[in-house]
């Protein structure tokens, strides 16, 4: 009797051991992936809520083929933004409560970048923007208009010039110097004619602020 007890041990603990090398077996690529994290997920969109379930940020490819990452506030409002285009333009943007933006920076496709200001009623206020060719400028705004008021620019040979403009938005006052050293006045009218300058035949030096 103990003989046969015995045998019946070994043979439970066989078939122990072979069902349980076989469920071992179907469980461990399972236990394999949940010991190590997942190194890629691939969707069209991800939405991230906080505990309320409210949606407070978004990554996704919009219709138009634009990667965008959203950042909401507590109410919903997109108040962050970060953009890049099909074309290679970028942006990141800050938007106010009503959804205007107020502050964006960001790179075009033509290699200009900059930073931009705007006002609570979306108006641009300022901008700070340099070119592929090493041109920069800095741009006033007129915050009803919207028009430019007053520039400052450096051309792509050092050239600096500073710009006022009239309310319509034409040159009429400027002070530069040339790339060697020689300063300039001029003063024009609402055609654009120079009507006083310091020296007379001074011009309106390249990288001066644009108009708008």
């Amino acid at each position: 009797m103990p003989k046969k007890n015995n045998w019946m041990y070994a043979a439970l603990a066989l078939m122990g051991g072979l069902i349980g090398g076989a469920i071992s077996n179907q469980l461990a690529p399972g236990i394999a992936m949940a010991a190590h994290h997942m190194r890629s997920v691939e969707a069209e969109q991800f939405v991230l809520v906080d505990h309320d379930g409210n949606k407070r940020a978004t990554l996704e490819i919009t219709a138009r083929g634009m990667s965008d990452l959203a950042m909401y506030d507590g109410s919903g409002r997109d108040r962050a933004e970060m953009r890049v285009e099909n074309n290679g333009t970028a942006s990141l943007g800050f938007f106010s409560q009503d959804g205007s933006r107020r502050v964006l920076v960001g790179e075009a496709a033509t290699g200009r970048s900059g930073v931009a200001i705007f006002s609570s009623n979306g108006r641009e206020l300022v901008n700070l923007s340099a070119t592929d060719d090493n041109q920069a400028s800095l741009t006033l705004y007129d915050p009803n208009s919207g028009r430019a008021r007053a520039g400052v620019g450096v051309a792509a040979t050092g050239a600096p010039a500073v710009a006022l403009f009239d309310q319509e938005g034409r040159d009429r006052a400027e002070l530069h110097v040339g790339k060697h050293g020689k300063p300039g006045l001029a003063l024009a009218d609402e055609t654009g004619k120079t009507i006083a300058g310091l020296p007379e035949e001074a011009s309106v030096a390249a990288g001066a602020a644009p108009q708008q």
